[in-house]
C-alpha cells in the first residue's frame, strides 16, 4: 500500500473522513436549554438596561417624570399647556441667543439624528461593501463611534477592526458615499485605529462667494480669502510662508490673489505691508496697479525687481542678526509680498537663458530665506509639473485649484493627496461653479481641504486702487475718511 502523504495545515474538523487511519475528533456534547431559563435571563437583561438607561440619563428621566406628573394631576389639557409653554421658551431663546440654542440645542439634535440615519444604514453598507471580515465565524463590523454634522458634511467617526488600515476604507469611498447618500466620502486619520468619514451631502461652493468685507485688523497669520466647505473661513498664511497657486486656465487663480491683497488693504494703507507685483501677461495685477509699492511686467524688469527683493532681504538679514529671531512688520520694516501671476514664465518658458537662471536664482533664494525676515513669495501658475517649476517644495502652503490631470494634484499638494480626497481633476469648468474652487492642506491636518475664494469683481479692484492712492497723495499720509 502506498505511503499517505503528509498534508500542511491546521485540522479544523473531519465529517465523513473515508480514510480509516485518521485520528478520530472529539466534540463537546450539546445541551438544550430550558425555555425558562432563557426567558429568565432574558427579562434580567432588559431590567438592567432599563435601569441602567435611567441612571445614565438623568435629564430624561426628569423630564419624563414631570410629564407623567402633569398628566396625572392635570390630564391631557394639562400637557398641552406645558407643551405650549416649552414651546414658547425655546423660541424665544431661539431669537434672544441664537448661539446659546445653537450650540446646546440645535447642533446636538441635528447630530443625534445623523448618528440615527448612520446607525440604521450601517450594518448593511459595511457588509456590502466588503468592510466586514469574518473571524472565527464571526462577521466584525467597524464600530461607529460619533457623528458630528457641520454644515452640509457630515463628520463620521469610525473604530476600524483590527487588521484594517486607513486605505480599506478609502478604497471604499466611493461605495460608501453611494451607500449613505453623500456626493462624496473622504478618508482621514484622526488617531491610532480610528478614522474619520467626510460625507459631503451637498454642494456648499457651489455658489460664487463675494468679495469678504475690509477690516481694521489684519493677521498676517490668518488671512481670509473665502471659506471652507464646512462654513468656517478659509484663512491663509502668509507671514513665514510662501503660497503657491497652482490651477488652469479660467480656474480662479486671480480670485486667490485678489482676495489676499482686500485682506491686506489695511496694513498696505498704514505702510506695514508692501506687495511688488510682476505681471507677465499684462492683464490682471495691471488692473490694480496702483495698489502695488512696485510693479513690473518686463522681463529684465522683473528679473530686476526679484534681486531688490533679494537685497532687501540679505540687509535684513544683517540688522536682524543675533539681535531677535521673530521678524515684527513695521512702517521701518514692512512685511513683503512678492507676488508672481505667472511663474513658470520666469522658470521655463523665458527664452533668454541668462534671465532664467537668474530669476531661478532669487525666487529659490527667497523662497529658502525670506520667511524669517518678513519677505512672502506668492506664486501662480498653470502648469506644475517639475520641468515646468522645479522649486515647489519650497513652497510650505500650496493651492491646488482646478487641474488638467489627476496625477498634477499630488504635484501640488503632496503624494497621496488626490486618494485623500482632493480631486482637483473633477472641479467644474464652468466659472460660476468652479471658479476659484480648490483644495488646500491647513497648517492644523496634512489633510487637504476643499475651499473656495471669494470673487473680487473690476469694480472692487478700482475701489480699493483708489483708496491707496487717494491715501499717498494726502499730506502726511493721511486717509480721507
Amino acid at each position: 500500500m502506498a505511503s499517505r502523504r503528509p498534508v500542511a495545515g491546521e485540522q479544523l474538523a473531519q465529517v465523513d473522513n473515508p480514510d480509516p487511519f485518521a485520528p478520530p475528533v472529539w466534540r463537546s456534547p450539546v445541551y438544550q436549554t430550558p425555555h425558562a431559563v432563557i426567558w429568565i435571563v432574558q427579562l434580567a437583561r432588559l431590567v438592567w438596561r432599563l435601569v441602567w438607561f435611567m441612571l445614565t440619563h438623568p435629564v430624561l428621566d426628569a423630564v419624563v417624570a414631570g410629564l407623567v406628573f402633569t398628566w396625572y394631576r392635570l390630564g391631557w389639557p394639562g400637557l398641552a399647556a406645558l407643551a405650549g409653554f416649552v414651546v414658547a421658551v425655546l423660541a424665544l431663546l431661539r431669537l434672544l441667543c441664537p448661539d446659546w440654542f445653537t450650540r446646546l440645542i440645535t447642533q446636538p439634535a441635528r447630530n443625534r439624528w445623523r448618528w440615527w440615519f448612520y446607525r440604521r444604514r450601517w450594518q448593511a453598507a459595511m457588509t456590502l461593501a466588503g468592510l466586514a471580515p469574518t473571524y472565527r465565524s464571526r462577521v466584525l463590523l467597524p464600530v461607529l463611534a460619533g457623528v458630528r454634522a457641520v454644515g452640509a458634511v457630515d463628520l463620521v467617526t469610525v473604530r476600524l477592526v483590527t487588521g484594517q488600515a486607513p486605505a480599506d476604507l478609502a478604497d471604499r469611498a466611493e461605495n460608501l458615499a453611494h451607500a449613505f447618500g453623500a456626493q462624496l466620502c473622504r478618508v482621514r486619520t484622526c488617531g491610532p485605529g480610528m478614522v474619520v468619514l467626510d460625507f459631503v451631502r451637498a454642494d456648499t461652493l457651489a455658489d460664487p462667494i463675494p468679495a469678504l468685507p475690509v477690516t481694521d485688523y489684519v493677521n498676517l497669520a490668518a488671512v481670509p480669502v473665502g471659506r471652507c466647505e464646512n462654513g468656517a473661513p478659509w484663512l491663509l498664511r502668509l507671514l513665514g510662508s510662501h503660497v503657491l497657486i497652482a490651477g488652469a486656465t479660467g480656474s480662479g487663480k486671480g480670485s486667490v490673489i485678489w482676495s489676499a491683497i482686500r485682506a491686506l488693504l489695511p496694513a498696505m494703507l498704514d505702510r506695514w505691508v508692501q506687495v511688488w507685483a510682476l505681471d507677465p501677461k499684462r492683464m490682471e495685477l495691471s488692473f490694480g496697479r496702483g495698489l502695488f509699492a512696485r510693479y513690473a511686467d518686463q522681463a529684465a524688469d522683473m528679473v530686476a525687481l526679484l534681486e531688490a527683493a533679494v537685497a532687501v532681504m540679505h540687509d535684513r538679514a544683517a540688522q536682524f542678526g543675533g539681535k531677535t529671531r521673530t521678524f515684527t512688520p513695521s512702517a521701518a520694516f514692512p512685511f513683503l509680498v512678492v507676488l508672481i501671476d505667472e511663474l513658470a514664465f520666469l522658470t521655463a518658458y523665458q527664452p533668454d537663458r541668462d534671465l532664467r537662471k537668474r530669476a531661478e536664482a532669487a525666487i529659490a533664494t527667497l523662497t529658502s530665506q525670506g520667511r524669517s525676515v518678513g519677505v512672502c513669495v506668492v506664486g501662480a501658475l498653470q502648469d506644475p509639473r517639475k520641468d515646468v517649476i522645479s522649486l515647489r517644495n519650497l513652497f510650505p502652503t500650496r493651492v491646488a485649484l482646478r487641474l488638467d490631470e489627476s496625477d498634477q494634484v499630488d504635484m501640488v499638494l503632496g503624494d497621496g493627496a488626490r486618494d485623500r480626497g482632493a480631486l482637483a481633476d473633477q472641479i467644474s469648468p464652468l466659472p460660476y461653479t468652479g471658479a476659484g474652487v480648490g483644495y488646500v492642506r491647513l497648517e492644523a491636518s496634512p489633510d487637504p481641504v476643499r475651499v473656495r475664494a471669494a470673487y473680487v469683481t473690476d469694480a472692487d479692484i478700482r475701489a480699493m486702487a483708489a483708496a491707496v492712492t487717494s491715501y499717498r497723495v494726502l499730506p502726511g499720509g493721511d486717509c480721507d475718511a
